[in-house]
């Protein structure tokens, strides 16, 4: 991979005790090894510092604060662990030949990226793709990511996530991708951000880590596509959208239970897409992939190819199928209002009766009590049978529900009914912020059902 002396001037340290290769870098002291580079983080309950003599005793070598010493250990002492952490991968990642792209989105993101991962795959093989692992998007993940760089890789598939102003801004500095979307600015973060157009602000700092001769990938159908206009001036820009006008649509859309077709157009011509994944949000992120998959020159055939071949992503609209017929939609990784909304979309298209297991919805602020009653009130609106809600602020969407709402204080009180009530042939969603763990519930179900065999 590189020296640690290497290494030292990337991350602008100094390097003490004796030099030697480094196989990869880590964060996580257990994980260390012979060949590694330990980085010790501090956080606010942790200071990685604290295992530094174990690793060392493994045979790694450490980057860690300037006033930290361990006689006989490689050390690279730094001003702050993680910002040289961002250093060093970032001019790590710059001396790769990796057309490096950049995702981010209020929704869809991690979709986008394994879409777009597929497709990759299918124009120039696995071994050249890298692509954001799990969550890994991140001021610690994405440095993690960037170290996964290879000269083998033609391609990296860079996921970005945010909360607050400034991090995207830091996230594209470190990655500078020669192509970059945002995917869409829906209601998250309000606690923090309060509007959907603070939220577009803070998505839109991803073009500033474009290079000079990079590509602007903006949604169409957004309400502040003119707002991403902006922040990406300068640069060749490509929308994509439902919308006939944009650069890349789709058109003749059919939407199944378990997938999508429709017909990508594009400039280069258009194909027939067979998507294997439901709903008109789904549409949206082929799209958003496709344009990026064009705007990094990839033929329209390995497109349509990546697209049929994509696999889903984890607790992104997985169906799984119990042995007594239920289908269960998997949707348990995390929520908004707009993604809430959708998961419903997706479930009255599957056999009634129709269950929809909701966890809360965090970072709304002042506005939770109303966007979960919003949720409700659709639900019932779309034909939802039955409203089940766990959590504090989610009641207020099983009141919204009306007779189709049942709220739980406990997870045991949700499992005892869905255990006893929940209707033969059902088919059932489950989803919630991440914080909830609504992962929990479709693993009941489903070891319920295998029990059931």
């Amino acid at each position: 991979m590189m020296t640690l002396l290497q290494a030292a001037e990337l991350a602008r340290g100094a390097l003490s005790g004796p030099d030697g290769d480094i196989l990869r870098v880590v964060t996580d002291s257990r994980e260390a090894g012979p060949g590694d580079l330990f980085v010790a983080l501090k956080g606010e309950r942790f200071d990685a510092h604290d295992f530094v003599a174990e690793v060392a005793a493994k045979g790694a070598a450490a980057l860690v604060r300037a006033d930290y010493a361990l006689p006989g250990a490689s050390l690279i002492r730094v001003d702050d662990t993680r910002l040289a952490l961002g250093r060093l991968a970032s001019g790590w990642a710059l001396r790769q030949a990796a057309l490096r792209i950049g995702v981010t989105g209020s929704n869809g993101k991690t979709t986008v990226k394994e879409m777009l991962a597929a497709i990759l795959r299918q124009h120039a093989g696995a071994d050249a793709v890298l692509a954001t692992a799990g969550n890994f998007n991140n001021d610690i993940g994405l440095p993690l990511t960037l170290l996964r760089l290879t000269p083998a890789h033609r391609y990296a598939v860079l996921e970005m996530g945010m909360n607050h102003h400034g991090e995207l801004s830091y996230l594209t500095g470190l990655a500078r991708p020669r192509v970059a979307l945002v995917n869409n600015a829906m209601r998250a973060h309000f606690g923090y951000f309060g509007s959907t157009e603070e939220v577009a602000r803070a998505k839109a700092e991803i073009f500033e880590g474009l290079d000079e001769d990079g590509v602007a990938v903006l949604n169409a159908d957004d309400a502040n596509l003119e707002l991403f206009r902006r922040a990406a001036d300068g640069h060749r820009q490509i929308a994509f959208g439902l919308n006939p006008e944009a650069d890349v649509h789709a058109a003749d859309i059919e939407l199944g239970a378990l997938n999508s077709r429709f017909t990508l157009r594009c400039a280069d011509g258009e194909r027939r897409i067979e998507l294997p994944a439901p709903g008109e949000h789904n549409v949206r992120n082929a799209l958003a992939a496709a344009s990026l998959a064009l705007a990094a020159g990839v033929p329209l055939d390995d497109i349509a190819a990546g697209l049929a071949a994509f696999g889903g992503a984890k607790g992104r609209l997985q169906l799984k199928q119990s042995p007594r017929g239920l289908s269960v939609i998997d949707d348990s990784y995390n929520a908004n209002p707009d993604s809430m909304k959708a998961g419903i979309d997706v479930l009255i298209r599957l056999p009634a009766p129709r269950c929809f297991v909701m966890g809360d919805i965090g970072e709304l602020g002042e506005a939770a009590d109303a966007l979960h009653a919003e949720v409700g009130e659709y639900a019932r609106a779309r034909g939802v049978d039955l409203l089940l809600t766990l959590g504090e602020a989610s009641r207020h969407a099983a009141v919204a529900c009306g007779a189709s709402g049942k709220h739980f204080d406990s997870i045991d009180e949700l499992y005892e009914f869905l255990d006893r009530q929940l209707p033969s042939g059902a088919s059932v969603l489950v989803k919630g912020s991440r914080f909830m763990r609504m992962e929990r519930v479709v693993e009941h179900l489903m070891q319920q059902f295998r029990e059931e065999q």
